[in-house]
């Protein structure tokens, strides 16, 4: 065994050199090259210390907050920081297996001369992982959790998926997965609290969380979770994207999934009791107060601006709301699964740049179903020539089979659903010209369509 695994990385006496000393200039290099770093476009200051726990001799779990440089005025408001779960594995040299996970050599500090790499790559982490979720308990401020009534079997190999890109998963022996959480924020993460809740209605619709990661240092936050893995299972847009591909049909899948959609809400309206109605007028405030820094970013939109507007106004002028309740939050074709003939929901975290507390909020279950609708036109607009036939089909055939399963058709009231779907193709501009510029056309020809009454 390396030397580096065998010796506590802990300082021992207020004398001692600081991990973070080694760590601060690799990490401010290494997090904006990872996919699930949110801070991308904007420069990296300086990487502080939230919490380091030492999980094993050369394996640290770390919350570090990434400080970034005063974004430029046509971004708007954003944070000038966030918070980050990291495991960090340090060893003399790096096996090849590791080669994808270096972060680099320390150059300084109680590291010098030694390699850091993300230790979720490495096999040992992720089975200690499970192993401490198999027998619960704390290690520091970690908080490691299960659901006594379901037994996790020893000795599942851990496989890391690549595929993700705001939080990282690891899959054990095609029974279970981790989910980590990269951006940290206080609080219960809707990833967990929605699942919990929906697994006590018997909701079959979304895997329940079996196990869990939290935290009580810096604040209470739920670092990862475990639920049972669908080795079998396609996701939508995979699904949605050999359809396309093969010319075949796709309205029988989408009407179906548009009657699952309407089972989880359904189950979402009884976990979470929220005996209230939506005022159109403020919200309608709301989502045109976004237009304007939009267009500061994505210049583009300027000439749809009354278009856009009109539609907004259009839904505030009528006065009766719709039920708000908890729901997805940030539904597409990428968040559901298909396993034998049922559609499965799964990522109820929410759009990870929201804060916490709008996350959880109570909202129109239009907002899922105007994500979805996008969805399809995004699949639509993967393949030349583009294929807005195809979209309008699955998007008649979602929210034929949305009705059949809750009694109310999102088709019934336009002015409502043209406002969500609005507000939805704004942010995807916005998101797109900062992380896609390539995808941009996508939204930009629903802006088109939008801004037309």
């Amino acid at each position: 065994m390396a030397k580096t695994e065998t010796v506590s990385l802990r300082p021992r006496n207020p004398g001692t050199v600081h991990p973070m000393a080694s760590l601060r200039g690799l990490l401010c290099e290494w997090l904006p090259r990872q996919r699930w770093f949110a801070g991308k476009d904007r420069p990296v200051t300086d990487v502080s210390l939230l919490s380091m726990t030492e999980l094993y001799p050369g394996c640290l779990h770390l919350l570090v907050r990434a400080e970034h440089a005063t974004p430029p005025p046509s971004l708007g408001a954003l944070p000038s920081g966030d918070c980050y779960q990291l495991l960090l594995g340090v060893r003399e040299r790096l096996s090849p297996a590791l080669r994808d996970a270096f972060v680099g050599i320390a150059e300084e500090g109680p590291l010098a001369g030694l390699a850091v790499y993300d230790a979720l790559h490495d096999p040992r982490s992720a089975t200690l992982l499970l192993e401490r979720l198999r027998r619960p308990g704390t290690t520091g401020p970690l908080h490691f959790e299960k659901d006594p009534a379901v037994p996790l079997p020893a000795g599942l190999a851990p496989r890391l998926l690549d595929a993700e890109q705001s939080n990282t998963s690891i899959v054990y022996g095609d029974a279970y997965i981790l989910k980590l959480f990269r951006r940290i924020q206080p609080g219960v993460n809707p990833d967990l609290e929605v699942p919990l809740a929906l697994a006590r209605q018997r909701c079959a619709r979304v895997p329940a969380p079996v196990a869990w990661i939290r935290t009580t240092q810096p604040q209470d936050a739920t670092l990862g979770v475990l639920q049972p893995f669908l080795p079998d299972a396609a996701d939508g847009w995979t699904l949605a994207l050999r359809a396309l591909a093969s010319g075949c049909d796709f309205t029988a899948q989408a009407y179906e999934l548009g009657r699952a959609t309407a089972e989880v809400h359904l189950a979402l309206a009884m976990a979470f009791p929220a005996d209230a109605h939506g005022e159109n007028g403020p919200l309608a405030q709301v989502m045109a107060g976004r237009l304007g820094p939009a267009a500061r970013c994505v210049p583009a939109l300027e000439p749809y601006l009354p278009g856009l507007r009109a539609a907004f106004e259009t839904f505030g002028a009528c006065r009766a709301g719709r039920p708000v309740q908890r729901i997805h939050g940030d539904l597409h074709l990428g968040q559901v699964l298909r396993a034998g003939s049922g559609w499965f929901v799964i990522d109820f975290e929410g759009e990870p740049s929201r804060p916490l507390a709008e996350r959880r909020s109570a909202e129109s279950p239009v907002r899922d179903v105007a994500g979805m609708l996008r969805s399809f036109d995004y699949a639509a607009r993967t393949r030349w020539p583009w294929r807005p036939e195809w979209a309008e089909r699955c998007r008649a055939a979602f929210c034929a089979g949305y009705a059949a399963g809750s009694g109310w058709d999102p088709r019934a009231e336009p002015g409502l659903l043209r406002a969500y779907e609005t507000d939805r193709a704004v942010y995807e501009v916005v998101y797109e010209a900062r992380h896609r510029p390539d995808w941009l056309p996508v939204p930009m020809a629903a802006i088109r369509r939008l801004a037309v009454p």
